[in-house]
């Protein structure tokens, strides 16, 4: 298929620059993709839209500010090297196998070549917190970056850095991120600080930031099952298309871990034909990834899941079977996006688009800090 098939009209004012002024407020519209019909909603009805016995699947990776703002040191292989001028915007999009060592997208890219130290310092200081040496040169923007070690990395990372709120939510150059954005563009279950094996990614679970701790508990009272999986949000999921046709595209893997508590809610569902309803297309993608290599495996679908960490880079477009998941909570997606192509996956493209035309109408707000879809 073609990506423009995926292209829908969205007047800029649509675009939520701030989240609604209470979490949970939202609207949602719901889709039945049998059908075709949607309704309009507020995501306080969730709990009475799900049924007693089905299992909702989070996802509770935190949000690190992984937005740094660096100064060039100049080469390192030169004993005296001019510093460059001008500040170089860092987004670190996954940590890496080596120690200290991250992918990153780098702008302006151009200038910054192997070889070259970075420092990063606190807003208003010289002083630097964090160093680290460009050791890897990819395409469109990527580098790989080796960070000098420091006591506690993620502290550092508390410090100095922002959140990295996507290019279509319009922040000052001096305040890349408010006071709100630190409680907001996170969810309510995301690991602690604490979990550092949780803390890694780089755009949020946008699904996730509708639910309030009052709303899970109307759920868990309504009988439905809660579980978690954690995905980190990396480059893969906002990284935009550059090919013409959806058999062309290739993302990059996120990583991933499944508890042995969420598989064995997972493989329970399944086997008692429970509805399993993912939050967001990260929850989906880790979800039907893990079906899929179990399925190869020649595992049972009693035993299909197991507790483990890993990597995904599944892609799901128009034509792909759902093996797990049976509904969708989503937020309204970018034009021709990877994320847009998931949802025409599960409800149809024809459905998807209808209803992203009955929302533009409708006066929705779109993308991160909008309002939300249930598809079921």
């Amino acid at each position: 298929m073609l990506v423009s098939e995926f292209n829908y009209n969205l007047p800029e004012e649509l675009i939520a620059q701030r989240p609604p002024e209470v979490r949970g407020t939202s609207r949602m519209l719901t889709l039945d993709r049998g059908r075709g019909a949607f309704a309009d909603r507020s995501f306080g009805d969730l709990p009475s839209l799900l049924q007693p016995g089905d299992l909702l699947v989070l996802n509770d990776s935190r949000v690190i500010p992984a937005r740094l703002y660096a100064t060039r040191a100049g080469l390192m292989t030169q004993e005296k090297s001019p510093a460059p001028s001008g500040l170089v915007e860092v987004l670190l999009t996954e940590r890496l196998a080596g120690a200290n060592e991250w992918s990153a997208l780098v702008r302006p890219a151009k200038k910054v070549q192997v070889g070259e130290m970075l420092l990063f310092a606190a807003q208003g200081s010289d002083e630097a917190v964090l160093r680290a040496e460009v050791i890897g040169v990819g395409e469109f923007g990527e580098r790989t970056l080796r960070f000098a070690a420091v006591d506690d990395f993620h502290a550092a990372l508390e410090r100095i850095g922002h959140l990295p709120l996507p290019p279509y939510i319009h922040r000052a150059k001096d305040a890349p991120d408010r006071a709100e954005d630190r409680e907001r563009y996170q969810t309510v279950y995301s690991r602690p600080l604490g979990s550092a094996e949780a803390r890694g990614s780089s755009a949020a679970p946008t699904a996730g930031l509708h639910f309030t701790p009052e709303i899970l508990e109307q759920l868990r009272v309504r009988g439905v099952e809660i579980a978690t999986l954690t995905l980190h949000v990396g480059l893969g999921t906002f990284q935009p298309v550059r090919a013409e046709r959806t058999e062309e595209i290739k993302l990059h893997a996120e990583s991933y871990t499944i508890s042995a508590e969420t598989a064995a809610a997972v493989n329970r569902a399944r086997v008692e034909g429970r509805r399993i309803i993912a939050a967001g297309t990260t929850s989906t993608r880790t979800l039907e990834h893990v079906a899929r290599e179990a399925e190869r495996a020649g595992r049972p679908i009693e035993t299909a899941f197991e507790a483990h960490s890993g990597s995904t880079s599944l892609f799901l477009s128009p034509g792909a079977e759902f093996k797990v998941v049976g509904g969708l909570l989503t937020n309204f997606h970018l034009p021709e996006s990877t994320l847009l192509m998931l949802v025409s996956a599960f409800a149809g493209r024809e459905n998807v688009l209808a209803a992203y035309a009955h929302a533009v109408e409708q006066r929705y707000r779109f993308f991160s800090y909008g309002d939300c879809m249930l598809i079921l």
